[in-house]
């Protein structure tokens, strides 16, 4: 795909898609209380349809009505064993929270992916799964999918202290733990994104939170509840860079996600002395509008608690970084290292083919600011973030043509990308 290198600014209001996070848990959720779950504005990306179709394969009618998506929920003890293999696409989240529900059920099954979801190791779910009695593995000693996993109907509560900050790990653990023979701890190394906490609550179950500690009783029953999905803050993350750093922009992004869990990249900008107001807060959904402009910006270091908070939208802020005036430092991001592509790598790479200079280390990256942007063929890997982040980066490229290949990773997230991205374009 070629894409457009030539716009003289960015104008125009965006209702982006909805949380991929909160669509992914909205089925989830949904499927496992009893009754019917109506899910409005979800996110239709390749990764949430993928777990839908998982979900319909052990035994959930789920139907999508265009406006809404309704889910006749069976609860933990309705759940079918599956007929065939599960194909979990290109979603860890599908993968690694599945795994959690799977793991107290008392039948066999085996999860697969694509090329790029059976690099990721799954050896962080897989090892506390294993303590509550679960029969699970994969490829190599990291457990790569394929994952073959035998649930047991009488699990052991845990009390695990998660060495990395993710909440694809904590989720898939409070899965398992709702299934359990008594009460789980766990301990979060930083705090990080809490849509599964939340969605327990909204759908009548009991979760205790104080500071990194969850504690969870097993056993729970849900109840089918309406649920609405705000706009996906790391969809609106590349349309508020684009704002930023493309001149003569001003761009409105409507209903977008401001759980505080996932407000990072909001510090950020601030940070940077990004021009962002935020207005039409609403307390009840977490949601507002967002609107930024053309802005000159400093460095900053990105470091410590705050990662969690940022982690997915760390591909885009390090193009963000290009721009300011010095230079910007990433710190304590380790985990970008095993997301669909080894991401401090792939955007180091990417970036500097473009003329930008970054200097990967091993948890972050060193980035130089004021860097002109030039043409250059980008392969995306697979990675939606890297796609999306090369899109916008072709927007400052002021000679040249930016060609992007594979540019069919970014349905995983966000399908109308490359329409939304073409009318704000002056």
């Amino acid at each position: 795909m070629k894409l457009q290198t030539n716009a003289t600014g960015l104008s125009g209001k965006l209702k982006v898609p909805g949380d991929k996070s909160i669509s992914h848990r909205s089925i989830m959720f949904g499927s496992l209380a009893k009754g019917t779950t109506r899910v409005h504005d979800i996110l239709r990306g390749e990764d949430v349809l993928s777990t839908m179709a998982v979900f319909r394969e052990l035994g959930v009618t789920i139907e999508d009505k265009g406006d809404e998506v309704v889910v006749h929920g069976v609860g933990f003890d309705g759940l079918r064993a599956p007929q065939k293999r599960l194909d979990m696409g290109n979603s860890g989240t599908s993968i690694r929270l599945i795994s959690g529900v799977l793991a107290g059920q008392p039948f066999s099954a085996e999860m697969f992916g694509d090329d790029s979801l059976s690099k990721r190791p799954m050896d962080r779910v897989t090892m506390p799964l294993r303590q509550m009695g679960v029969v699970i593995s994969g490829q190599t000693d990291r457990d790569l999918p394929p994952l073959k996993i035998t649930g047991s109907d009488h699990l052991t509560p845990i009390n695990y202290t998660l060495p990395v900050a993710s909440a694809q790990v904590k989720s898939a653990l409070i899965f398992a733990a709702l299934q359990a023979d008594g009460e789980s701890v766990i301990i979060e190394k930083e705090k990080t994104r809490n849509h599964t906490e939340d969605m327990i609550q909204q759908f009548g179950g009991e979760i205790s939170v104080n500071g990194k500690e969850i504690r969870i009783k097993g056993g729970q029953t849900f109840t089918a509840t309406d649920v609405t999905v705000p706009g996906d803050i790391s969809s609106a993350a590349f349309f508020l860079v684009a704002g930023l750093i493309v001149p003569n922009s001003e761009i409105t992004l409507k209903n977008v996600g401001i759980n505080e869990t996932r407000t990072g990249i909001i510090e950020v900008i601030q940070a940077m002395g990004g021009d962002l107001t935020i207005t039409d807060v609403d307390e009840v959904a977490k949601s507002a509008t967002l609107t930024v402009r053309s802005s000159e910006l400093k460095p900053t270091e990105i470091s410590g608690d705050i990662i969690p908070r940022l982690i997915d939208e760390l591909p885009v802020i390090a193009l963000l970084a290009t721009q300011a005036n010095g230079t910007t430092i990433i710190r304590d991001a380790e985990e970008l290292k095993v997301k669909e592509t080894d991401r401090i790598q792939v955007v180091a790479d990417m970036l500097n083919d473009m003329g930008a200079e970054i200097t990967p280390t091993e948890d972050g990256m060193i980035i130089q600011g004021k860097s002109q942007l030039n043409g250059a063929t980008i392969n995306t890997q697979g990675d939606h973030r890297i796609g999306m982040t090369a899109a916008v980066a072709a927007l400052l490229v002021a000679d040249g043509e930016v060609i992007l290949e594979r540019s069919e990773a970014i349905q995983t997230s966000y399908p109308t990308f490359f329409e939304d991205l073409s009318h704000l374009i002056v």
